[in-house]
């Protein structure tokens, strides 16, 4: 070890592992190789003199594992405001789909996907999970950026299914999968349904079923709102959750998002079958969906991961403002500040969200032999001192605004606030022109 050259070594501070036994090394020595943690360790005076490329001095700042948006729609940016407080049917039916129909093409995903990318690094996030129309861009806009994506080609039923559609399904999906498998260390690519009540259960079945064939994660909203809940019963005769279960679309790789409207026999469905969830309160809160039963939940072992959502229905992009929702909200309404503790909601942003997405072995946690994937937080500011507890201030102190360094799979994506893979002031602008045609209704 003490005779290679390490890419990067980051020196000093306090480093949040993540790992099972949640280690906290005080004045830690990080060594980072092809991309790769090759050691985590406590300083000392006889540590040895590592040769390296890069040296980076944490001193007083606080290092953890990249923050994990387990469910967004990244090229949603270039809708952030569009049409807020409304409810969500209506927000969708009569503002997001007709805007998405009419603006949506490749060079606005790719763009708004790079926005969102700055977005994220500049906030702490090192892994997205995205789902939206011309997915390709989307990986593109990952590998261009240096950002970690799990990218999932999204279907919908706009149109009657028949064995046409069903076909020209099955082709996409697949063309899909096989054209972003290896391509990246950076890309996943995988597959999402966007509902129940706008996916057919052919479509479901299909698209699950192709999923279940490469093992790749499965992702689907499910049970956001109480509109859905009456619209599945009514046609289903049961549940979303039930109404999954009985199409066979319920495993460990499934992921279904927000999770609102689910009941006792739901969770133990959900917890029997192994999927994992994406919870989202920001978003739930904002079109007043409701409250998922996250406590419950985790009480039944179900593995639960921290999204934002889109930045048309959150607005914003930050985890840790999530991690703080997250915390908080469950308090209220459970009446108990003792559920969802900090170091749980940290978890969940971290590990937790690495689990979700089937990456556990090689991301969210700071331990030799797994990505380097890594953010160092800069702790020398007022609402950061004291420091008595490091999760309740990641948590209820923290903002996205206070990581100074981000690092994704071995390369420095940002460093002392500086984007060093993208160019800011461009892709705003270009989001900015976008956004006044939109605005102006015109093409």
């Amino acid at each position: 070890m003490e005779h290679i050259t390490l890419d990067i070594l980051i020196s000093g501070g306090t480093t949040l592992t993540m790992s099972n036994t949640m280690d906290i090394v005080e004045n830690s020595q990080i060594g980072i190789k092809d991309g790769t943690i090759v050691f985590i360790r406590e300083k000392s005076n006889d540590s040895p003199n590592y040769r390296y490329d890069k040296f980076i001095d944490a001193s007083k700042s606080l290092i953890m594992p990249g923050l994990i948006n387990t469910h967004t729609h990244l090229p949603m940016v270039c809708f952030r405001g569009l049409a807020d407080d409304l409810p969500l049917m209506d927000w969708l039916n009569n503002h997001i789909f007709p805007a998405e129909n009419k603006y949506v093409n490749r060079d606005m995903v790719h763009c708004g996907s790079v926005l969102a990318i700055a977005e994220m690094i500049l906030s702490g996030t090192t892994t997205f999970c995205d789902a939206y129309y011309y997915e390709s861009s989307v990986a593109r806009a990952a590998i261009e950026t240096g950002m970690r994506g799990i990218v999932c080609q999204g279907f919908i039923d706009l149109s009657t299914n028949n064995n046409t559609k069903l076909s020209k399904e099955r082709d996409i999906a697949e063309s899909f999968i096989e054209k972003w498998t290896g391509v990246s260390p950076l890309v996943t690519p995988t597959l999402a349904c966007h509902s129940p009540y706008t996916c057919s259960p052919e479509t479901i079945t299909l698209i699950k079923g192709i999923a279940r064939k490469h093992n790749i994660p499965f992702f689907i909203h499910l049970a956001e709102t109480r509109e859905e809940l009456t619209l599945t019963r009514e046609r289903y005769g049961t549940t979303p959750v039930r109404h999954l279960h009985n199409l066979g679309a319920l495993d460990e790789n499934t992921v279904p998002a927000h999770c609102v409207w689910v009941d006792e026999e739901d969770t133990d469905i959900m917890a029997d079958c192994g999927v994992k969830v994406s919870h989202m309160p920001e978003s739930n809160m904002k079109l007043a969906a409701g409250n998922a039963p996250i406590p419950r939940m985790l009480k039944k072992g179900i593995t639960v991961g921290l999204g934002t959502d889109g930045c048309a229905s959150n607005n914003d992009l930050d985890m840790f403002l999530e991690m703080s929702t997250a915390a908080k909200i469950h308090k209220v309404v459970e009446m108990d500040p003792t559920v969802m503790d900090a170091e749980t909601v940290v978890r969940m942003a971290t590990i937790e969200g690495a689990k979700t997405l089937g990456m556990e072995h090689s991301i969210g946690s700071i331990e030799e032999g797994k990505s380097a994937d890594i953010i160092i937080i800069d702790t020398k500011k007022p609402h950061l001192t004291p420091l008595y507890n490091h999760y309740s201030q990641l948590v209820y102190s923290a903002s996205g605004a206070d990581v100074s360094t981000s690092i994704i799979n071995g390369r420095i994506v940002m460093e002392n606030k500086q984007l060093l893979t993208i160019d800011l002031p461009d892709v705003m602008e270009r989001v900015r022109e976008m956004s006044h045609r939109i605005a102006k209704g015109i093409d």
